[in-house]
């Protein structure tokens, strides 16, 4: 891996602030003080723009809304499968790190980018099968 591998919201959330803009606009130019409505898609804008989780060889840098947290390696003692697909890192000290915008999908490129220190939980092509296959039946006796 050459550089940070950084996880990130989809830039697709832009275009949906971009038609929030566009359909609130009749609402906020003729309802006095609903120019207000102009500050929902400013937020979700800079909230796409900051929110990330970036990974290096050294560390895990989990960049929320209004906070920064950077853990190292060595902190982190296991991944915690939170609901709606999403991944925290349990640290040492028992406290969870929640990591934005990495998935479940995303597991095996954290185990990558985390230099052998988590297991890929994808099975090497390589591997022998763990599933059990049905016995052939007995040749009938004569």
């Amino acid at each position: 891996m050459d550089g940070p591998l950084v996880f990130r919201n989809s830039p697709l959330t832009v275009l949906f602030a971009i038609a929030f803009v566009v359909c609130a606009t009749p609402v906020a130019l003729t309802v006095p003080g609903m120019a207000v409505l102009y500050l929902i898609p400013i937020g979700l804008v800079a909230w796409v723009l900051r929110v990330r989780t970036t990974v290096d060889q050294d560390s895990i840098v989990a960049r929320g809304a209004l906070r920064t947290r950077r853990v190292a390696w060595a902190d982190v003692t296991a991944l915690h499968l939170r609901t709606r697909s999403r991944v925290s890192a349990v640290l040492s000290s028992g406290s969870e790190l929640p990591l934005p915008a990495v998935h479940t999908r995303d597991l095996p490129l954290l185990a990558m980018a985390s230099g052998g220190r988590l297991p890929d939980p994808n099975p090497t092509p390589d591997a022998p099968s763990t599933t059990s296959q049905p016995a052939a039946p007995a040749p009938p006796e004569e």
